[in-house]
């Protein structure tokens, strides 16, 4: 399949298993990205879903971590996507670990995330015991995920876009779209690179987001397309879950 993820510092597993962990103190306990990994892989077999591809990035000298796995089970099989599980770290305490759920096209490599669940507020002594609870729990919304999003791209298709460049500056300031991006999305909505996005609708408007969101920093990407996903749901009526799910473990 296509690349999962666009990082300029890919990894194969057994290298992330080489990255060193800072050591921690009394209030911060990095945690090993590879760990996550392992953890996360059984969360995800647990479930009863199988992984079908992965791919890990880091960044920052190996201290933030981004991975994808797109998965497959029971009621979240399509032709047009696929349902990928999101996970990011950071030992320099930039942000919490967590994990999100998300969608690839593929008809290209874009990504895009609904939900994130933090798997502590801080790398705190808490969050050894709390990991494997968590990962269970948000990989149980798998299948709900799917379902949401199927009806959300429905609702995206049949709505006409009014402004575009009203639109693409909202998004700009809400800090989903970099302003830097705001021309190549505006052309982008205009002459789609593929042709299964062309028309005036918010799903073409969306494509053309998140194909200028891909390749950037991984480790915000999640954030940006649940606040992009925001918009538009209040654009087309579209009644939605909460897009951000912060469980807080450890104080």
């Amino acid at each position: 399949m296509k690349n999962l993820i666009l990082a300029k510092n890919k990894l194969q597993f057994d290298q992330l298993k080489e990255v060193e962990t800072p050591n921690g103190t009394d209030s911060f306990q990095p945690i090993p990205h590879a760990h996550l990994v392992e953890r996360t892989r059984k969360a995800i077999g647990d479930a009863g879903f199988t992984i079908e591809h992965e791919e890990h990035a880091t960044a920052r000298n190996d201290l933030r971590y981004f991975g994808g796995f797109a998965i497959t089970g029971r009621d979240i099989t399509g032709d047009d996507r696929k349902l990928v599980v999101g996970l990011r770290n950071s030992n320099d305490k930039s942000f919490a670990a967590s994990i999100c759920l998300g969608t690839s096209m593929m008809v290209c490599e874009n990504l895009c995330f609904s939900s994130d669940i933090k798997l502590s507020r801080r790398h705190t002594t808490h969050i050894e015991g709390d990991i494997p609870r968590v990962l269970s729990n948000a990989v149980a919304k798998a299948t709900e995920h799917w379902a949401k999003f199927t009806e959300r791209i429905e609702a995206y298709k049949s709505a006409e876009v009014e402004n575009v460049e009203r639109m693409v500056v909202n998004l700009v300031d809400a800090k989903a779209l970099p302003a830097r991006d705001i021309y190549k999305t505006v052309e982008e909505f205009r002459n789609p690179r593929h042709a299964e996005f062309k028309g005036g609708s918010y799903w073409t408007l969306y494509n053309a987001v998140t194909e200028n969101l891909k390749g950037g920093d991984l480790t915000k990407l999640p954030q940006r397309t649940m606040t992009a996903q925001s918009i538009f749901d209040g654009a087309v009526g579209f009644n939605r879950q909460p897009s951000s799910e912060a469980i807080a473990l450890a104080n």
